[in-house]
């Protein structure tokens, strides 16, 4: 896995577009109905994230915001007092960010394309980075978390949201229902009924070219089964993996949110506090070793 390909794929999927009708769709370069239309139904669907980001006081920090997607998030920030930078690996994402930045009339520091592995701002200069939803798509995680521990400044934070393993949705949805109707699918594949569905069609061409077996695999079936099929990589944590992944950073808070398991109906079932699929953390940068 490569970074290109995940850049590839998210410049050609922007975070969501498709549910809206797409900026370039239905909304026809229609900047502030598009944002309108988006921040509407995020945050119906996704209503724990401005509780969460209100349990950090964001005022008057340096925020590096890292993975911007529609810039829901960035607007979010930038309206909680932060002194606002964003950074994303794909030009589609930061194009659409400086124009909800412009339309909206929201101050900010800067926006730029680049990637986490290398990230283009001196050291200390942050005093929080923030990622939602971003962090479990980079597959050398371990020298991304160095990059944020070398711009933030000593004692800085990291706040960020991953896909969580011990969710509904990995150990149930993932790991046993889709896996399952994939498998009884497969040898029915040419059948007329199975072409109604797109979505089982592209899991069905995937596991043509793979294998089946070979894309049952649990970690090749995770990629494909977090943001979409053609979704090259993503990665599910623990508290415990977050800590063992990120040796710069000391693990401060974990909680989780969000009940979505798709295709089981839960969102209105208690538990999202134990079961829910985004691990929401907060982790403080180590001190740097000495010369």
């Amino acid at each position: 896995m490569n970074e290109a390909d995940i850049q590839t794929f998210w410049n050609a999927h922007p975070c969501g577009d498709h549910i809206v009708g797409g900026l370039h769709g239905q909304f026809a370069d229609d900047y502030e109905s598009f944002f309108a239309a988006y921040d509407d139904w995020r945050y119906r669907q996704e209503g724990h994230i401005p509780d969460c980001l209100d349990r950090i006081d964001w005022r008057g920090r340096r925020v590096l915001e890292i993975g911007l997607g529609q810039g829901a998030e960035s607007e979010q920030l930038i309206r909680r007092g932060a002194r606002w930078s964003g950074l994303d690996l794909t030009a589609e994402s930061v194009e659409r960010v400086r124009a909800r930045l412009t339309v909206r009339n929201l101050q900010h520091e800067a926006v730029r394309q680049g990637s986490a592995l290398s990230i283009p701002w001196p050291d200390n200069s942050f005093d929080l980075v923030f990622s939602h939803g971003v962090l479990h798509h980079i597959p050398d995680i371990r020298s991304a978390q160095a990059e944020i521990h070398r711009v933030l400044r000593p004692g800085g934070r990291l706040v960020a949201m991953l896909y969580a393993r011990r969710s509904l949705n990995y150990q149930v949805s993932i790991r046993l229902v889709r896996r399952a109707v994939l498998a009884a699918a497969y040898p029915l594949r040419n059948g007329k009924l199975l072409r109604r569905s797109e979505l089982l069609r592209a899991h069905l061409a995937n596991a043509e070219r793979s294998g089946l077996r070979r894309y049952l695999d649990l970690d090749n079936f995770t990629h494909a089964n977090t943001d979409g099929p053609h979704n090259p990589y993503a990665r599910v944590y623990t508290p415990r993996e977050v800590a063992a992944e990120f040796p710069d950073f000391e693990l401060v808070e974990s909680y989780q949110r969000y009940m979505h398991a798709p295709p089981l109906p839960i969102r209105r079932l208690p538990g999202e506090r134990r079961l829910g699929w985004h691990l929401w953390v907060e982790l403080r940068a180590r001190d740097r070793a000495g010369p």
